[in-house]
């Protein structure tokens, strides 16, 4: 199991039991629509992405793309972008239509990575805010602390949330080049009926096969 898998594992959606009341307005850059991350119906038909279902990743020189799956229920859970010594894992969740899902679940991340014994910092970012959590690494992983950065944009009926290591965690300049890979990220969310904060579903990409690295060619 990869080390961004894990950090995805970690994290569940859960709702907050608190009796404080919750910030439920949507968290995106005022330019989003025309900017990015985009959703599909804001995008020309014509321009070519690597469809993974709910989630098209654009493609660019460098860019390596690769599949997080849960063995446990034979599903893909998340894409993992490799760019210039930073990993980007991404994944969207449903939300309601009128309100927003990321500043309640940053809180949660907050509570659950302090009790795990990380430091948290939060930041001002292009999305928004952000998370920088220091991880404490075990004997076996070499001792220290691991950067781990998150974020994520409310669009319209869906979150897409960021996660960060490498490179692009702490080095400002590294992170600024993988910024530009999650705003140009495309969110397919469907007209299909779900709850919030339900994984939007995830799939290979066409005449890739399962074990293959879709940035690859096939």
């Amino acid at each position: 199991m990869t080390d961004e898998k894990q950090a995805a594992d970690e994290i569940e959606l859960a709702a907050a039991a608190t009796p404080e009341p919750l910030d439920q307005s949507k968290s995106a850059p005022e330019d989003r629509e025309t900017a990015g991350p985009y959703d599909i119906s804001e995008v020309p038909s014509m321009r070519p992405y690597v469809d993974f279902g709910s989630i098209k990743i654009a493609p660019r020189e460098g860019l390596q793309l690769r599949l997080e799956v849960d063995e446990r229920q034979k599903r893909v859970v998340a894409v993992t972008l490799d760019f210039e010594g930073s990993l980007l894992q991404v994944q969207a969740f449903s939300a309601p239509k009128t309100t927003g899902l990321w500043h309640q679940v940053r809180e949660e991340i907050q509570r659950q990575f302090s009790s795990q014994g990380a430091v948290i910092t939060e930041e001002a970012g292009p999305f928004g805010p952000e998370l920088l959590a220091m991880t404490p690494l075990t004997a076996e992983q070499g001792g220290g602390t691991r950067a781990v950065r998150f974020l994520a944009v409310d669009g319209p009926r869906w979150m897409l949330r960021g996660v960060i290591t490498g490179a692009g965690a702490e080095d400002p300049a590294a992170r600024e080049r993988v910024m530009e890979v999650f705003r140009d990220t495309v969110v397919v969310r469907g007209e299909q009926p779900m709850p919030p904060r339900e994984l939007l579903p995830l799939q290979v990409p066409a005449g890739v096969a399962q074990n293959q690295n879709p940035g690859t060619p096939a």
